[in-house]
């Protein structure tokens, strides 16, 4: 499928990481989800009821990034992905993004980051 709902840069206060500063200060985290649906139904009806809520995808992104700690953004970005596949059965795959810019990391650059795609079954 490549239609899609784009999620691009949302940015979550949230307390992940390896370091014991990380866990203790937090952290911006920036994160980016496309979500494969069909969205003919809601294109062709203009019906609301027809497509997945831009407002509750983002609530479920921020939801899952708050409500636990992870070590890794690997984890992160799993764990919102299989929570984006399960608040939303229309969504056929879903490619997730985590990013951290203040990474602690002795360099100068924009951002680290991970990516996952995952698929129902």
């Amino acid at each position: 499928m490549s239609d899609r709902i784009i999620l691009k840069g949302l940015q979550v206060f949230a307390r992940h990481g390896v370091l014991p500063e990380e866990k203790r200060l937090g952290q911006r985290f920036v994160v980016d989800v496309v979500a494969h649906l069909d969205l003919r139904p809601a294109g062709r009806s203009d019906d609301y009821t027809q497509t997945v809520c831009y407002d509750a995808l983002t609530k479920v992104v921020t939801e899952t990034l708050t409500a636990r700690r992870f070590y890794l953004i690997e984890a992160a970005a799993e764990a919102v992905a299989d929570a984006v596949l399960a608040a939303f059965p229309p969504v056929e795959r879903v490619m997730v993004e985590v990013r951290k810019p203040s990474a602690a990391i002795d360099a100068v650059f924009e951002h680290v980051g991970v990516a996952v795609e995952r698929a129902r079954g």
